[in-house]
């Protein structure tokens, strides 16, 4: 059955929703609007995607569970309230990728390791806390649908942090110095649709590469660090 239903690619994006986003959280949603369109002009790379959609603050909300978007009319809306707890994300992100993982293969299919887009504007309200969560999440020896992990910091968020998310360096993202919160967050968005389709066609090809576009006006966080 699994070879029959083909292989699918969980992509997660995990959106800061922290009170200091209210300015660009408009942007934010046009960039998953514009994501969403992407792929329903391409149904053969939207087949290979199942997508998430979690904001955070002080806690998580699911905004669209695990889906095929091309069922989907309109993506839900980010909104913005309260803090930046990471712990919060990454819990959530512990407790719903496996689970959703052993559903798609119970439904058939074979699936590549989940991809996670995770965006921030600031730092962790909750530190160190959140690092025990997170160790246990991109631990594959613990957890076998650990995640890759894509982070892009802008705003007041610090290189050294979003490297330490990223399970690879050239996953570490940050915004130039300078760079205008608005824009970034829009050229995030871009890079977010880029990346999504590229590993989706990928995908339709049979290749298990992961493809990662890195944002303009945003720099590698090793290079900062």
């Amino acid at each position: 059955m699994a070879e029959n239903l083909g292989t699918v690619l969980p992509v997660y994006v995990v959106a800061d929703e922290s009170a200091s986003m209210t300015p660009v959280v408009d942007e934010l949603n046009a960039g998953l609007t514009a994501l969403h369109r992407a792929l329903l002009r391409q149904p053969m790379a939207a087949a290979k995607v199942r997508f998430s959609l979690l904001g955070f603050s002080d806690t998580v909300e699911v905004r669209l569970a695990l889906a095929d978007l091309r069922t989907e009319s309109a993506l839900p809306v980010l909104s913005t309230r309260g803090a930046t707890s990471y712990g919060a994300a990454f819990q959530a992100l512990l407790e719903g990728i496996p689970e959703d993982v052993g559903t798609l293969k119970e439904q058939g299919y074979a699936v590549f390791r989940p991809a996670v887009f995770f965006l921030t504007d600031g730092q962790p309200t909750d530190e160190p806390d959140w690092r025990e969560t997170y160790r246990q999440l991109v631990n594959p020896e613990t957890n076998r649908a650990a995640p890759n992990i894509i982070a892009c910091g802008v705003g007041e968020a610090k290189a050294r942090t979003v490297l330490d998310i990223a399970t690879r360096p050239e996953f570490a993202f940050v915004a130039t110095p300078g760079t205008e919160l608005g824009l970034a967050i829009a050229e995030f968005g871009v890079a977010l649709t880029r990346s999504i389709v590229a590993s989706a066609v990928s995908a339709v090809a049979g290749k298990t590469e992961l493809v990662v576009e890195r944002p303009e006006s945003f720099v590698m966080a090793v290079d900062v660090v």
